[in-house]
């Protein structure tokens, strides 16, 4: 593939990534009825969400230093206490935003 046209290196790979995604999604659906629907694998399945969600975060939260770790902290309380995502998320960016304009 040295003397490939680059353009068409691109779109082989992009090509590439979407069957493999759409694979696993179709693959999902059809083992979703062969998984037993109760006991521990149940228990795994629905912490799954969460513990995805904490790898995204945490990272993140880690970067920013000791802002991110205070905006992370409110804006969990806020999603605890009132349940509404983007008012949660308001509160997070609102303090980043606030840490990063005073020199934090």
């Amino acid at each position: 593939m040295t003397n490939s046209d680059p353009n068409m290196l691109v779109w082989l790979t992009i090509g590439t990534a979407a069957l493999v995604t759409y694979a696993l999604r179709i693959g999902g659906l059809l083992l979703a009825d062969k998984f037993p629907k109760t006991g521990k694998f149940k228990q795994f399945m629905g912490a799954l969400p969460g513990t995805i969600l904490l790898s995204l975060i945490v990272p993140a939260a880690v970067a920013a230093g000791p802002i991110g770790w205070v905006a992370t902290f409110f804006t969990g309380i806020c999603s605890l206490k009132t349940g509404n995502v983007f008012l949660s998320m308001v509160v997070g960016i609102v303090i980043v935003a606030v840490g990063r304009l005073y020199g934090s």
